[in-house]
């Protein structure tokens, strides 16, 4: 028989056992339950981390520094390249390219440039109205043009369609006004009115190439220049001295044959020779003074009394392409070109 609790007790002494346990369930289940949610809590804080997305960030930083590796070598293959480029000339070629020229220069005692000046802005002009056409043609067409517009100034100021009259029989004698009123307009604006001396200058001037400045340079300065023109281009390929075909790289391999100081006159040499008896299309090479030391020899006409009717200019007896040319040509024999008109 169960004792009565005592009064004013309202838990049994069993009830107030279980009660601390219960307690302590309730609070254990509250720290597991606050521990779950603080795991929870931090599980999207995890997923949240920009770990993976750094991950192709670091990938790229080596790619960026490969291009730049690369690059970087690249830069410096092209650095080194140039001096390879630019071999020693073979002992052989040079002393058979020396020879042609002494050769040449006892056939063409008189070699000059074939077109009339009389200053270096006369020069400059005549030589960019050359192109596409022969040096006798200019002659014949610019005393007309010097007359009327002497100085860079009263060219820069013509009436175009003046100008263009004037130089029609050149062809393709819009484009070339164009280039010769610029011309003059850079030169009284740039310069002075002064054709410059320098190569560096001259190939600013509108129609003004790497060749034209040769000419002029070579012509009007005394100073040493290459003018790889049609002729010297097409012999310096029959001779076997160089392969190349643009001017510039012509210019380069050729001038690594000669002293610097014979490049003006090797230029006339050659060309004069190119005009006279090694044609492009049929060269005489029956009658060709360097034929024994010409590797494409053969090409043209063998025969030496046919190849003598090939000859061209005062090689054939025909006048040659300046009206007023050096009394050193016209005392070889040399016979001047008529006026525009009259021949």
């Amino acid at each position: 028989m169960k004792k009565p609790a005592p009064a004013g007790q309202t838990t049994t002494p069993a009830e107030q056992a279980t009660t601390p346990a219960e307690q302590t369930t309730a609070s254990t289940e509250r720290t597991t339950a606050s521990a779950k949610t603080a795991v929870k809590k931090a599980t999207p804080a995890k997923k949240a981390t920009p770990a993976k997305k750094a991950v192709p960030a670091k990938k790229a930083v080596p790619a960026k520094t490969t291009k730049t590796t690369k690059t970087a070598k690249t830069v410096k293959t092209a650095v080194k390249k140039p001096p390879a480029q630019q071999p020693k000339p073979d002992p052989a070629v040079v002393r058979r390219a020396r020879r042609i020229n002494r050769e040449l220069a006892g056939v063409y005692p008189y070699a000059h440039p074939e077109l009339d000046f009389e200053n270096a802005f006369q020069l400059v002009i005549a030589t960019v109205l050359s192109a596409q056409t022969t040096d006798l043609r200019v002659n014949q067409t610019t005393p007309a043009l010097f007359a009327k517009y002497p100085t860079p100034e009263d060219l820069a100021a013509a009436n175009p369609e003046e100008v263009e009259e004037i130089l029609r029989p050149t062809g393709f004698f819009r484009a070339k006004t164009r280039s010769v009123i610029g011309l003059s307009k850079a030169l009284r604006d740039d310069f002075g009115g002064e054709v410059p001396g320098r190569l560096e200058d001259l190939v600013k001037l509108p129609g003004v190439g790497r060749k034209t400045a040769f000419v002029v340079l070579g012509n009007a300065f005394g100073r040493p220049g290459i003018t790889v023109d049609t002729h010297f281009g097409r012999l310096v390929r029959r001779w076997q001295w160089t392969d190349e075909t643009d001017p510039d790289k012509v210019e380069a391999v050729v001038g690594a044959l000669f002293p610097k100081s014979e490049w003006t006159m090797l230029s006339h040499h050659v060309i004069f020779h190119g005009r006279r008896i090694c044609h492009a299309r049929k060269p005489a090479c029956g009658a060709c003074p360097v034929a024994p030391l010409c590797p494409a020899y053969g090409e043209g006409e063998t025969d030496p009394e046919k190849a003598k009717k090939l000859l061209k200019y005062e090689k054939g007896g025909f006048p040659g392409q300046r009206l007023k040319p050096p009394q050193a040509y016209l005392d070889a024999g040399g016979i001047a070109a008529p006026p525009l008109g009259t021949g």
